[in-house]
């Protein structure tokens, strides 16, 4: 019976012999990846010993393909041929199933036979069966009195002969790995995490240049098979084939070398009392009462991702987990945190240590992209190349630099170290595809949850979910947040506590209030909270405080239009050109925050205008930055901003950046001057953040050196940003186009909050929670929202109540409500489609030019033709991404008169079948009409937008 084939050599590989390399690479993927804490939360789940489960689950990896023993033989005619007449006479009318849900079907009635309990859902038998049949990443419904019975099973998958087959092949793969034992139960998180582990045994037991060698080997009988999976496969080899295959793929768990905080941070001289007091007094409380989560608090810029690592030091220490997980709202943090976590990592001096970078745009990310153009930049293509370490001029000092395998989409989560965006973790408790590969990938280590406060009701739903599932699998988890309202963190940590098994109803009457700035640890083991020293942290805030102004200025808003219009004396551009001419006449650096792209180019092509005579260089001095510009253009500028504003970068002689909100988060820059439009009180903060952002370090550390960091100017004003209210008739008017982040009643309140006084002093970081609280207030008490907010107020409400609705109703359930497997993926649906935000998904749209003849290039010159395939080069696959533009779908819905055609290669990979092309005509030069919508794209100002009336 074959299980592989290569249709070009006209080579077989036996399903039985697959089926062993799986079960032992699963031993071996127990031995090396699989951390104490995942082991013991396994075994706990079957009612076994170590022993026992780690072979019952070697037995369960093997079984995963015995489906193919069934009309799967018949898909080729090579293997079929090699049949029995016996064998071709017993098929019946068998239909053609999918073979993993043949697995399952078959699996279910031979383990009743090897004695597994067989009945309900949650029955051994059952769930056993539906993690064997789960390798393909969904799980399936085994109705024991339907196709899973012993009738069914004959009826769709052949007669006694062939389940005769399938007995004896299970029966063999049970007594070579002796997983004999019969669990008493299947837990759900157990479930969960053996079937992500057979999916990672069978990718990697399914590489070609992992079976082929064996396939090519003189045929001998199985018992001599399996031997040789445990012994070395070459002279020159120093582990068995099994444990190569796992060591070359990177997946193998390493503990990072002892290093002082110094080494470990080398940026800093010593930890801040926050970091101090999380290295002082939680690592005692964490070695007494174990695992449970984290939640620190703190303004921007304060240390909290150092005091992230340093607690997942403490925990991985104490919890016998291994490694981190930094998930972060956008891939602009992401990319930036990547840098921190190598560095972190590599400082350490491990051996071997891989960090991934995970989401949908890593491909953009300089440093990994060179990681991956090290090893031949196989980054975007799910295939395999050359896995050993040391060959084709891999630096031996880049012991960060993942392996080859962990490149490939989903695979990268399972890496020791992975910063990712918080989507690829919310897949893990969506119905999507391989979501218990997820799963598996989170666990085992720390998970930190980064800007916890940045999400909408919708997203912040599904973290609670996530949050409650890594409670029940024992996963210690770190929230951070600046803004993060008091009763939400407080959800979080109740979620949590819950998944690891304390009833709702007592943990409702305990208070989880954590303070600010500080933290608060809730042990999973008997949910109790301890909290940071209140003498330190009172300390922590005389070091760190600081005043900073907030200035409410009305403005009348109105579009930009013809450039020769002179703007209003209280109009919105004008007020902006009036908050930094200083900069452009004296120096200093600053960011002007605009609420949507359209303002964000309107606001620089007017100080293009006004600077001019200033003598401002456009593209240098005055930059645009937003999302719609193509990757290849925003990520360089991005980084340039952060290298010249950064704690020791050289800052320029003056800068304004015009930008959206790109600039919010996640990024350690210091700015002079900001103006922002109107926006919620909590965007505002973040935003603040960066004001004056590095003034106690330079202070600290060259006191002298001040004046040329900041203009003499700027520090006799000191730290204000400036908020434009948009105002009609002497009230707060919020444009339409604004609505896209902040609710309308979040803005007014916003304004009515400002307004109290002028300007607005904020001592940070110590107003930043009754800020925060008189800003939900109405929450607490409905009666007091004014008369002029109240339909605001109820449309808010209304919005929140159904965003939370619908992100329950897409989470998976927790793992206590689950009583079928199936019950993970009523509703399947695959990365790609997995709703993980609300409102609608963006569309990628790819700009080209049309040459005469039709040739299709990215340039109008006709020098870089598009790429056709019909075999895609790495290369030429991120050139395309790098040149992609995310747009809101319904400007994309009706095409153009003239649609170009897309090459059918790109129809065949998954990250170019979605693309949409925006074929520009260099003959005709002007937009692109998409129905109603004009798009343009412009080399300084980005993709330009307008809706024809």
């Amino acid at each position: 019976m074959w299980g592989k084939f290569i249709q070009r050599f006209r080579l077989g590989y036996p399903v039985l012999f697959h089926m062993l390399d799986v079960a032992v690479v699963a031993g071996e993927l127990w031995d090396k990846y699989l951390t104490l804490q995942q082991r013991r939360l396994i075994a706990d789940g079957l009612g076994l010993g170590l022993a026992d489960a780690r072979k019952v689950v070697m037995f369960w990896a093997g079984c995963h393909d015995l489906g193919k023993v069934s009309r799967f033989q018949e898909c080729e005619p090579v293997g079929w041929a090699r049949v029995s007449d016996e064998l071709r006479a017993d098929t019946g009318g068998w239909p053609l199933m999918r073979h993993e849900r043949a697995s399952m079907h078959a699996m279910a009635q031979i383990l009743a036979e090897f004695g597994y309990p067989l009945s309900g859902n949650a029955s051994p038998a059952v769930r056993a069966a539906q993690i064997i049949g789960g390798h393909h990443g969904w799980f399936h419904q085994c109705d024991v009195r339907g196709s899973a019975s012993s009738a069914g099973v004959q009826a769709e998958l052949g007669g006694p002969l062939w389940q005769e087959v399938r007995l004896r092949y299970a029966a063999q793969v049970r007594h070579l790995t002796g997983g004999s034992a019969v669990p008493s139960q299947v837990s759900v998180p157990a479930a969960v995490l053996i079937s992500g582990l057979v999916m990672v045994a069978d990718r990697l037991a399914s590489q070609p240049h992992v079976w082929v060698p064996r396939a090519m080997a003189p045929a001998f009988g199985a018992a001599e098979h399996y031997a040789a999976a445990g012994r070395p496969a070459s002279p020159m080899a120093d582990e068995s084939w099994a444990a190569q295959i796992v060591t070359d793929s990177g997946l193998e768990r390493v503990d990072l070398p002892p290093a002082s905080f110094t080494t470990a941070h080398p940026h800093l001289e010593h930890p801040n009392q926050l970091q101090e007091s999380v290295i002082r007094q939680l690592d005692p409380v964490i070695a007494d009462r174990g695992t449970g989560i984290l939640v620190v608090t703190d303004r921007t810029g304060a240390g909290k991702t150092v005091t992230a690592l340093e607690a997942q030091r403490i925990f991985n220490h104490h919890c016998d987990t291994r490694g981190a997980a930094i998930l972060q709202p956008s891939t602009a943090i992401a990319d930036a945190l990547y840098e921190t976590l190598v560095t972190y990592v590599a400082a350490h001096r491990p051996e071997r240590a891989p960090v991934t970078l995970v989401h949908s745009h890593s491909y953009l990310n300089p440093a990994y992209t060179d990681h991956a153009l090290a090893r031949a930049g196989q980054l975007t293509l799910d295939e395999y190349f050359t896995p050993r370490p040391g060959i084709h001029g891999r630096p031996e000092h880049k012991v960060t630099v993942p392996d080859p395998w962990l490149r490939g989409f989903d695979r990268a989560l399972l890496a020791q170290f992975t910063v990712a965006t918080l989507d690829q973790a919310l897949m893990g408790v969506l119905p999507s595809r391989y979501s218990a590969l997820r799963m598996l990938a989170m666990s085992g280590r720390t998970v930190i949850i980064d800007e916890a406060h940045s999400y909408t009701p919708y997203t912040l739903t599904l973290m609670q979910r996530l949050v409650h599932w890594l409670g029940a699998l024992g996963c210690p988890v770190v929230v951070l947040s600046a803004t993060l309202p008091a009763e939400q963190s407080a959800g979080l940590i109740r979620s949590y506590l819950s998944g690891a098994g304390h009833p709702p109803a007592d943990l409702a009457e305990r208070d989880f209030t954590v303070p600010y700035p500080g933290w608060l640890f809730a042990a999973a083991h008997d949910a109790s909270a301890t909290l940071m020293d209140e003498k330190t942290r009172q300390t922590h805030i005389r070091e760190h405080r600081s005043t900073a102004s907030i200035s409410l200025t009305d403005v009348t808003h109105q579009p930009y239009g013809d450039p020769d219009r002179i703007a209003d004396t209280d109009g919105r551009l004008q007020r902006i050109a009036r908050e930094v001419e200083r900069v452009a006449e004296h120096g200093g650096s600053a960011a002007i925050h605009t609420q949507t792209v359209a303002e964000a180019q309107d606001t620089y092509r007017y100080l293009r205008r006004a600077f001019e005579a200033a003598g401002m260089a456009a593209g240098e001095e005055l930059v645009l930055l937003h999302a719609r510009f193509p990757g290849h253009q925003r990520e360089p500028l991005t980084r340039r901003i952060c290298d010249v504003l950064g704690p020791r970068g050289r800052r320029p002689r003056r800068l304004i950046a015009v930008t959206t909100n790109l600039l919010d988060m996640g990024l350690d820059i210091d700015l002079d001057v900001q103006v922002s439009d109107l926006a919620s009180l909590h965007r505002l903060l973040q935003r603040m953040g960066r004001l004056w952002r590095f003034e106690s370090l330079w202070r600290d550390h060259d006191p002298h050196g001040l004046d040329a960091r900041r203009p003499t100017w700027v520090r006799k004003q000191g730290p204000v940003m400036t908020v434009l209210n948009p105002v009609e008739d002497g009230r707060t008017a919020v444009p339409d186009g604004w609505l896209t982040g902040d609710t309308e009643f979040w803005m007014h309140r916003t304004a009515a909050l400002l307004s109290a006084s002028h300007p607005y002093q904020v001592r940070l970081p110590e107003d930043v929670p009754d800020l925060v609280q008189q800003l939900h207030a109405p929450a607490q008490h409905p009666a007091r929202v004014p008369d002029a907010l109240a339909d605001l107020y109820t449309a808010h409400v209304a919005a929140e109540r159904h965003a939370t609705y619908l992100g329950a109703t897409q989470a998976v359930p927790p793992p206590d409500r689950v009583g079928s497997l199936a019950d993970l993926h009523r509703r399947p649906t695959t990365a790609g489609q997995a709703a993980t935000r609300d409102g609608d998904r963006p569309r990628r749209l790819l700009p080209c030019h049309v040459q005469p003849g039709g040739r299709l290039t990215l340039d109008a010159h006709g020098n870089v033709p598009l790429p056709q395939g019909p075999r895609l080069k790495p290369h030429e696959i991120r050139r395309l991404l790098q040149c992609a533009v995310p747009v809101p779908a319904a400007w994309v819905q009706q095409a153009p008169d003239q649609d170009a055609p897309r090459p059918k290669a790109w129809t065949e990979h998954p990250l170019l079948s979605d693309l949409i092309l925006l074929a520009h005509d260099p003959q005709h030069p002007g937009p692109v009409c998409f129905g109603r919508h004009q798009l343009h794209m412009d080399h300084e100002l980005g993709l330009v937008h307008r809706i024809l009336t």
